[in-house]
């Protein structure tokens, strides 16, 4: 078993943990940490940890406007992948999304990240739309859990 740590964004620390994770693992829609503060302020946002150092993060996206969708993401750095850590982002994830009314949840994968799209596959999340931001020219995928 593995000493990973998943936290609550909490501080300018792991703010700028948060969104190193992020920028890495999603270049072509690079915050700054002002989008990222703005973002502490309207979605969960966590960090995993393997000892001190940032290995992932996540977002739940809450269920708003009376709706019952609520968005997880987890994100996990290339060098630590295949270690069962986005299994336990997404777990912790799912489980908050859940305790706040989410019913239907939706992820969203950067293309490019052929990992990140087997994983949401494989656990059993379903492809419904692909797109690509204006100026880029790789697509993100959303998908639904089945």
């Amino acid at each position: 078993m593995n000493d990973l740590r998943i936290e609550r964004v909490d501080g300018d620390a792991m703010l700028l943990d948060w969104r190193r994770v992020h920028n890495t693992i999603i270049p072509t829609a690079v915050l700054s940490l002002a989008e990222v503060t703005e973002r502490a302020g309207r979605n969960l946002l966590a960090v995993a940890y393997l000892d001190d150092v940032a290995v992932g993060c996540s977002t739940v996206r809450p269920p708003a406007d009376g709706a019952s969708v609520a968005t997880v993401i987890a994100r996990v750095l290339p060098d630590h992948r295949g270690q069962g850590f986005g299994g336990q982002l997404y777990a912790r994830g799912l489980a908050e999304a859940r305790a706040l009314g989410a019913d239907v949840i939706e992820t969203c994968v950067l293309a490019s990240n052929p990992e990140g799209l087997r994983f949401a596959l494989g656990h059993g999340f379903v492809e419904t739309d692909r797109y690509v931001l204006p100026g880029d020219s790789v697509p993100f995928v959303d998908l639904r859990l089945a």
